[in-house]
């Protein structure tokens, strides 16, 4: 074989191998992508259900505090 047709084979062959990698790559950022978006949601949820809980946690303990209020009163008035 002459060193021409035997360059070729090897640039073909190296230019498959590129082109399999890239391939790959895309596959991953694809993957990536839609793993952040995944994420980007998630987080999204939580942040509003923790905001729902210090809220939920607030009114909770505003009435605890008026609950002892009401107890010191009437402790104090018997």
């Amino acid at each position: 074989m002459s060193d021409k047709a035997s360059d070729k084979i090897t640039l073909d062959s190296e230019i498959r191998r590129l082109e399999k990698q890239v391939d790959e790559l895309l596959d991953t950022l694809g993957a990536l992508r839609e793993e952040n978006r995944a994420l980007r949601q998630r987080q999204d949820s939580l942040s509003s259900e923790r905001a729902s809980l210090m809220q939920r946690n607030e009114q909770v303990r505003t009435r605890v505090e008026a609950m002892i209020g009401r107890l010191k009163t009437l402790e104090h008035g018997a």
